[in-house]
C-alpha cells in the first residue's frame, strides 16, 4: 500500500512540473515575463490541477496508459490542456490555441523526459561520461 502512495507521488511532481513547465513556455510573453509572479502563479495552477487528475485517473483502469511512453505523453496532453483552460482564460485571439499547444508542448516533455530520465537518467549519465570523462 505505501509503495503505490510513493508511486502516485512521484506521478504527481512529475505531472507537476511538466505542465507548469509547458505553461510557461507557451503564454505569450512568457520568456520576456519569466520572473512574473502572475505568469508563475498560473503556470503554477496548471500544474497542480494536472497533477491532482493524474493522481486521480491512477483509482482508474485508465492508469495502465501512465506505463506506456506514448500513452503517457496522450495522457499528460490531455490533462495539461484541461488544467489550462481551467486555470486561467487564453491570451490568444482564438480562445483554444494557447490551451492545445500547453498540452502538446507538455506531452513533448513528457515524451523527452521519458527517453531521458529512464534508468535512472542512463543516457544522460552516458553522454556526461563521454564529455567529461
Amino acid at each position: 500500500m505505501a509503495s503505490e502512495w510513493t508511486r502516485r507521488f512521484k506521478l504527481f511532481v512529475q505531472r507537476f512540473w511538466q505542465p507548469t513547465s509547458a505553461c510557461m513556455t507557451c503564454m505569450p510573453g512568457s520568456w520576456g515575463n519569466i520572473l512574473s509572479a502572475v505568469h508563475w502563479a498560473i503556470a503554477i495552477r496548471t500544474g497542480l490541477l494536472t497533477g491532482l487528475l493524474a493522481v486521480l485517473l491512477t483509482f482508474t483502469p485508465a492508469a495502465k496508459l501512465f506505463t506506456h511512453r506514448y500513452g503517457n505523453a496522450l495522457i499528460v496532453a490531455c490533462l495539461t490542456a484541461l488544467g489550462d483552460a481551467y486555470s486561467h482564460k487564453s491570451h490568444y485571439r482564438i480562445p483554444a490555441v494557447e490551451h492545445i499547444a500547453t498540452g502538446v508542448v507538455s506531452g513533448l516533455i513528457a515524451l523527452v523526459a521519458s527517453y531521458l530520465l529512464e534508468d535512472r537518467a542512463r543516457r544522460i549519465r552516458a553522454v556526461w561520461t563521454r564529455v567529461f570523462g
